[in-house]
């Protein structure tokens, strides 16, 4: 099985070197990854001692970071290096509080897993979620250095569980030193496949926006803008999800006020978006003190506020749901005491089916009933407060992942 996979990472290393010359976020992903073992060369240091964590994007450096600050505060004499395999995640999170070291994950092939293990010596290293890279594991269990997977869900459809993925399945077993997993299933799967060393942590991420509650949620001009008036916020929003905003704001002229954050952050998507609204809308590195009031739609166009903007609503949308991209962070509005809407596709996400079963999410189909919801919800201001109530007591019930975790690690040490 080994053999076939690293016959496979090779032929997609030779493919993406020819599509390189034709797509520019392939090339930044070849180009940026070649230089890596070089930069690891220059800044690992011998006489120290280090902690590799890696995620897979923004969202697995999102759900992991109040670990990954309890692991730096517990072990503080060793820096960490974190890798990333997304170019997205990277970009926003190369400066971080977290790692002396920020990389891209180079290409699971023998060498360079060899060589990016040996660079950096790690003394544990830390998976997020989804992250099994079958040479890198084999290196980490070579050079018996112990491994934890944080956040871990396994469902019976993983290849790993089928009969032609048991050689990988023996080698999580000889390779993980411990699984912290999110949920019952996942642990009840493990145990039925003869791995007993795993522990039902939770899900870290209602630690992680528990924190949004303390951070400085101020943004300038916002609470200006919104004025007396009702706020809605869209957030991580795609074509689909904005159709129905579309819709809606062109129809009617409330007491609302609309805050949306495309999940796609470029200038044609953003002015084809804006070019569709016929009430008065601006951007957000537009909006000043002149045009706060005068204006009814506000268009996001930079990253890293939307947890803020959060903090403002009194109604907000996920978005995700009404294709097929994957509904993004619905705990986020949640911890905010927001009343929550989100699309039609939400089935494969546990915490929207909690949350709706909780009275705090509502799922829409279509723009009418869009409508229909959200001017229940402007007009009833006792139903806002008890959906956001009900969100928030669903975030303060499930805290407690990381204490699990760092108190399995303080036993360990």
């Amino acid at each position: 099985m080994r053999v076939i996979y690293n016959i496979v990472i090779l032929q997609i290393k030779s493919l993406l070197f020819i599509l390189k010359f034709f797509n520019s976020k392939i090339r930044s992903f070849v180009e940026e990854r070649k230089k890596v073992l070089k930069i690891l060369e220059k800044t690992i240091s011998k006489t120290d001692n280090y902690i590799w964590i890696h995620v897979a994007s923004l969202g697995e450096y999102e759900q992991g970071l109040p670990i990954f600050k309890e692991i730096k505060s517990l072990y503080k004499n060793h820096k960490i290096v974190l890798s990333f395999f997304s170019s997205s995640g990277y970009q926003v999170r190369k400066n971080n509080p977290i790692a002396d070291i920020t990389v891209y994950l180079p290409l699971d092939t023998s060498k360079n897993s060899r060589k990016f293990v040996s660079l950096i010596n790690p003394k544990m290293v830390f998976f997020v979620k989804y992250e099994f890279w079958p040479n890198y594991l084999q290196n980490l269990k070579k050079n018996s250095i112990p491994t934890f997977l944080l956040a871990g869900l396994f469902r019976e459809n993983h290849w790993f569980f089928r009969w032609y993925g048991s050689g990988f399945l023996n080698l999580l077993k000889s390779s993980v030193t411990h699984f912290f997993v999110q949920n019952k299933d996942s642990i009840d799967l493990l145990i039925n496949n003869n791995i007993t060393n795993c522990t039902l942590m939770g899900d870290s991420r209602f630690d992680r926006v528990n924190t949004l509650l303390d951070q400085n949620n101020n943004i300038e001009n916002i609470k200006e803008f919104i004025g007396n008036r009702i706020c809605f916020v869209g957030g991580s929003t795609w074509k689909e999800d904005e159709s129905l905003m579309i819709d809606y704001i062109n129809k009617n002229n409330n007491n609302l006020v609309w805050i949306i954050a495309p999940h796609q952050i470029n200038l044609k998507h953003i002015t084809d978006f804006q070019k569709k609204i016929k009430r008065k809308s601006i951007l957000h590195s537009n909006l000043n003190q002149n045009n706060i009031t005068t204006t009814k739609v506000l268009i996001i166009d930079s990253i890293g506020i939307l947890t803020k903007l959060y903090s403002y609503s009194d109604i907000s949308y996920v978005g995700g749901g009404m294709g097929n991209s994957g509904l993004h962070n619905i705990l986020e509005p949640a911890i905010f005491k927001n009343p929550i809407l989100i699309g039609k596709n939400y089935i494969n996400f546990p915490e929207a089916r909690d949350l709706i079963s909780k009275n705090g999410a509502i799922s829409v189909k279509d723009s009418k009933e869009f409508e229909n919801i959200l001017n229940e919800l402007i007009e009833n201001k006792r139903k806002r407060s008890i959906m956001g109530g009900n969100n928030f007591d669903y975030i303060k019930s499930n805290l407690g992942a990381t204490k699990n975790v760092i108190s399995y690690l303080k036993e360990r040490k």
